[in-house]
């Protein structure tokens, strides 16, 4: 039986565990944290869900049907589209062949133009169907480019693309890769945007059962130091993996490295993203019966970016916030150096400004997450210096999301390739 090491307990190694295992190998996986999931978690207070900074899964993606059991995660989804804010004033843009009750709100949007609103329609007809490979072929160019050479005006650009896909890549700047949006665009029209209802973190924990059904060994807290060539020929010879505070090493055939890109490259030697995207996502509460009146829908902030956008999590997922209670989520786009009081009162003064009939003294604070590693930064061409699968040297091989493009979808995709990979190497 072939003997394989997992390293790293997020989405990607979980699996790439569960998938060697299926295949007859016999797998260990180590994680250096307490739980699984890598960037993908939650915490829960006894009172509240906080994910680990404002994530969702867009149920569009094709690895997230594939490697998911996506009706047990008993999901809760976002309604199409979003409300776009400014101070005294709040318009809805949705996409009324999916959501009949924003059709009139959409058709009466003045913020957007119609001849903006016949392109999103006829974008998203033209995106339809194509895989993951065309869409990223060929040249590339920002979003900002893109979106101008497609026709759409200054206006569609500055208070819809700016804040609802500088929160899906973390730059407002809009310099990130076009493939990026024109795939995710896709997958936003082909399923929902959605959380489960326990939170984010149900997705690495379904992951995990799911490898440890396969009899996948999990080891939590165990870190993994080195990764080296076991013989003389390292593509025969196997691998040795030091552990952290264990004497000697451990040999298998072959080992899939699923950490973080830093990590990955220390073990590894191999050149991986440096350049990081963080986020600031503060929760907060107000009284359950204060009607804001978003439907689900996703507040983006189109003045200015403090913060970005404002997500009504217990309006969609009931689950995250007690009876009494309802949950936001606002983010801001970086590490903010600013204390939680002030970041309260920016929410503050934002929702005040959007919704002129309410006062928002009993907005309290809950949670603050700062991530500083959300995604590795994604400009034109970013694709051209990622490293492959079978980058390293030897039996050992490359799985996340920085093998690919920096999303959900891409890290599940890295786990299956990975082991594909192993699987037609080592003869499993």
């Amino acid at each position: 039986m072939t003997d394989v090491a997992v390293v790293g307990g997020g989405l990607a190694g979980l699996v790439a565990a569960r998938r060697l295992a299926e295949a007859g190998a016999r797998v260990e996986l180590f994680e250096r944290r307490e739980a699984f999931g890598g960037r993908v978690r939650s915490t829960h207070d006894g009172r509240y869900t906080f994910d680990r900074g404002f994530q969702v899964l867009f149920t569009g993606y094709p690895a997230a049907q594939r490697e998911l059991e996506l009706d047990r995660l008993d999901l809760r989804e976002f309604p199409p589209g979003a409300i776009i804010c400014r101070p005294g004033h709040r318009s809805t843009l949705s996409d009324p062949l999916r959501d009949l009750s924003a059709l009139v709100p959409t058709l009466l949007n003045r913020d957007v133009r119609t001849a903006d609103k016949l392109r999103l329609f006829r974008l998203q007809r033209e995106l339809t169907g194509k895989s993951e490979r065309e869409v990223f072929a060929g040249e590339d160019q920002s979003i900002r480019s893109f979106l101008a050479d497609y026709g759409f005006s200054t206006a569609l650009v500055e208070q819809f693309a700016e804040p609802f896909y500088g929160g899906i890549t973390l730059d407002r700047s809009l310099e990130s890769s076009a493939a990026v949006f024109q795939y995710t665009f896709r997958c936003l029209s082909e399923g929902a945007i959605a959380v489960p209802a326990a939170g984010m973190g149900a997705i690495p924990e379904q992951l995990a059962s799911r490898a440890e059904r396969a009899d996948a060994t999990l080891h939590a807290m165990e870190t993994v130091t080195a990764v080296e060539p076991d013989g003389e020929d390292p593509r025969t010879d196997g691998v040795a993996l030091t552990l952290d505070g264990v004497t000697g090493t451990r040999r298998f055939d072959a080992c899939v490295v699923a950490t973080n890109p830093k990590t990955a490259s220390d073990l590894t030697g191999v050149a991986t993203p440096e350049e990081a995207r963080g986020c600031t996502t503060g929760y907060y509460s107000l009284p359950a019966h204060k009607d804001l009146r978003t439907g689900g829908r996703i507040l983006l902030n189109a003045a200015d970016d403090r913060p970005n956008e404002v997500a009504p999590l217990s309006e969609v997922a009931p689950e995250y916030a007690p009876d009494d209670r309802q949950l936001l989520s606002a983010t801001w786009l970086g590490v903010s150096d600013a204390d939680d009081a002030t970041l309260t009162e920016e929410v503050r003064e934002a929702l005040a400004d959007w919704y002129p009939e309410h006062r928002f003294d009993d907005l309290e604070h809950e949670h603050t997450d700062r991530v500083a590693f959300a995604q590795f930064a994604q400009p034109p061409g970013f694709r051209d210096d990622l490293p492959g699968v079978r980058e390293p040297a030897g039996p050992v091989y490359l799985a996340g999301d920085y093998t690919s493009w920096s999303s959900i979808h891409a890290a599940l995709d890295s786990g299956g390739r990975a082991a594909q990979a192993v699987l037609d190497e080592q003869g499993v």
